[in-house]
């Protein structure tokens, strides 16, 4: 059989399975040696694993705001898809389960243990509130807009985007969409303080996403990724600003860590002035320096550690929004402005 007779024959294999697995219901995946080139450098490199988590038009996304990945492996998407906003796939991209229809403006999603068990937080930007549930949809709390700090005028002002947790059980809310404020509650949900804002020096359209980071001291500090602003920084836990790293080129959305590295999901490369720029995804090491760009160009730094600007290289994601890594060490991303598009699953090579 000559090359062309081989692509052929592959491409009518690959179309009869994919017809056949949406006549059964299942998703189809597709080997990975089938699908686009290695993205990445260095010992961060990847490529799409096709068609996985594509469940049809049974469980239906709109946009895919939050995803993270569970002790068991199932990787559990927030979507503002009302239909079904969290949807739990195994890590073969099959529906495990699905519920709630009652958040449209569907987040921000972090997984946290308490109590020995695991739980959800979210954000929904259109109620205005932060919610707590059981991964199978038992709601368990919520809070609504910090009324009594005299910051916000009324409820509509408040539009949290993510939730950053302390082991204890504490945890700070970011207000990505509405003041830029920053609010800590304690183990007990109760209000403990609320800081940043205009007057914390805090540009709108800043603390989209991060994480509570414990690297690289033993003092815990607040890592954020400030999206339109082209920055990451850092801030101790009372809000004073530590450190600011500069992501030219990027506009990061949420902030993962995996085994000492950082993953930086960035919606795009030109955002907001080109909204239909492309994104990437970025990995950084524990001084919080670029080391591979997943679908981008390869991170540059001149004679004086200033990182040059970045941008997209292959047409793999549109607008990247979260990420996380699952067991096997595959990155997962869900996107935000889409076109309806699943989850995209890349493979370790």
């Amino acid at each position: 059989m000559n090359p062309t007779s081989q692509l052929s024959f592959r491409q009518s294999r690959r179309a009869f399975c994919r017809k056949a697995a949406a006549i059964l219901g299942f998703p189809f995946i597709g080997r990975a040696s089938d699908a686009a080139p290695i993205l990445g450098q260095g010992d961060y490199r990847y490529r799409v694993v096709p068609g996985w988590g594509d469940l049809g038009g049974s469980t239906p996304v709109e946009n895919c705001h939050g995803i993270v990945c569970d002790k068991e492996g199932h990787l559990i998407l927030f979507t503002d898809q009302v239909k079904n906003n969290v949807i739990v796939y195994d890590a073969q991209g099959r529906l495990v389960h699905k519920w709630g229809t009652q958040f449209p403006g569907a987040h921000g999603l972090s997984l946290v243990t308490e109590g020995g068990r695991e739980i959800l937080y979210f954000t929904d930007l259109n109620r205005h509130k932060v919610f707590k549930a059981t991964p199978s949809g038992e709601m368990l709390a919520e809070w609504g807009w910090p009324e009594s700090t005299g910051k916000y005028e009324k409820e509509d002002d408040y539009r949290p985007s993510w939730t950053l947790h302390q082991p204890d059980g504490g945890f700070f809310v970011l207000d990505g969409y509405g003041r830029d404020y920053i609010t800590q509650y304690g183990a007990d949900g109760k209000f403990v303080k609320i800081f940043g804002g205009s007057e914390g020096g805090i540009v709108h359209w800043g603390p989209h996403g991060g994480m509570l980071d414990q690297q690289p001291s033993t003092d815990p500090t607040l890592l954020i990724a400030m999206s339109d602003q082209q920055s990451l920084w850092r801030l101790n836990l009372e809000g004073k600003k530590l450190q600011e790293t500069p992501m030219p080129g990027g506009n990061p959305r949420q902030i993962r860590l995996h085994e000492g590295k950082y993953f930086l999901a960035h919606l795009a490369d030109n955002w907001p002035k080109d909204q239909g720029s492309r994104g990437f995804v970025s990995v950084l090491d524990d001084k919080l320096r670029v080391i591979s760009n997943i679908a981008g160009t390869a991170p540059q730094y001149d004679d004086q550690g200033k990182l040059q600007p970045m941008r997209h290289a292959e047409d793999v994601f549109i607008h990247p929004h979260d990420l996380t890594v699952g067991k096997d060490g595959s990155l997962y991303v869900a996107q935000f402005a889409s076109n309806k598009t699943y989850p995209i699953k890349l493979e370790r090579v």
